[in-house]
């Protein structure tokens, strides 16, 4: 699923999403499900803020496909709220995609800002990257 704005003044999960919704995404991702009071109750730590509000944006995370409301075996029973995605692979999806947008888009410029940016990269993924010009390059000579 792919989010419809990046936010690039944001930081963070905010980048995708609203602030609100991030907040609540995190704590979904926490508890593996939740209901609507449950994740209230745990925002009201941070701040108070109203089960409607709540219940609003959790009903819009499932309308983007984020969240999925777990089926209710009885009438009266709470409903309980789970990620699509584990956040590991949502951030996965999003940041490809943007990569991906951004190297049709700028291609140049972004591989060149990418080289420029290296110096603050993990040594492992300097290795990777190696690993991967070498084997572009054995195909090509091919």
């Amino acid at each position: 699923m792919k989010v419809d704005k990046y936010n690039m003044n944001e930081e963070g999960l905010n980048r995708f999403f609203g602030p609100l919704e991030a907040r609540i995404m995190e704590r979904v991702w926490q508890t593996g499900r939740a209901s609507i009071k449950e994740v209230q109750e745990m925002l009201c730590k941070e701040a108070p803020i109203s089960f409607n509000a709540v219940m609003t944006v959790m009903n819009r995370l499932c309308e983007k496909g984020h969240l999925n409301r777990l089926a209710k075996r009885s009438r009266g029973e709470v409903s309980y709220y789970a990620a699509v995605q584990t956040k590991e692979q949502f951030l996965s999806e999003q940041t490809k995609e943007l990569a991906n947008g951004l190297i049709t888009d700028f291609g140049p410029l972004v591989v060149n800002h990418l080289i420029d940016s290296l110096d603050q990269a993990d040594p492992e993924l300097i290795e990777r990257l190696e690993q991967k010009l070498h084997e572009m390059r054995r195909r090509n000579e091919t």
